[in-house]
């Protein structure tokens, strides 16, 4: 995400990253979320994963990006970024051994359209649910100020 202004979000209860969390692992097929470094920060030293503030052409911005455009759970101006996991497709339509309600096992035949990999879909719906979320922050940062 480009653009995004600093200072939208909450350092406690309403964090920028975990609503955008929420709002990419909401969508069907995502089971991972991280944002900057991510998961690769908890094996890193905090001398290496810092973010500090600089001052660079009158403009106030980190001299690295570790930390993925959000520090502290409010967005600090950077560029945001993030990776979203998804699971593999789970409809296949090869035959599967299965449960019915009566608890007698029985084969699951796969029926009906199912793309072999949400990938084509999921790009722009990740991109919708990014936008709402900034959106949401940019008019409570509004509604703050009034």
């Amino acid at each position: 995400v480009k653009g995004t202004p600093p200072g939208l979000g909450e350092p406690v209860f309403d964090r920028f990253e975990a609503d955008l969390a929420k709002a990419v692992m909401s969508i069907n097929a995502v089971k991972g979320f991280d944002i900057g470094s991510g998961v690769a920060a908890a094996s890193a030293r905090g001398s290496e994963h810092n973010d500090p503030f600089r001052l660079a052409d009158g403009k106030v911005t980190t001299s690295s990006n570790h930390s993925g455009g959000v520090q502290g759970g409010i967005t600090n101006g950077q560029d945001i970024y993030f990776r979203a996991f998804f699971k593999p497709v789970a409809t296949l339509m090869q035959d599967q051994v299965s449960v019915d309600r009566k608890g007698q096992e029985v084969m699951l035949k796969g029926k009906g359209r199912h793309d072999v990999c949400v990938v084509p879909r999921a790009v722009p719906i990740v991109e919708a649910m990014t936008a709402i979320t900034v959106a949401d922050f940019y008019l409570r940062n509004l509604a703050a100020r009034i």
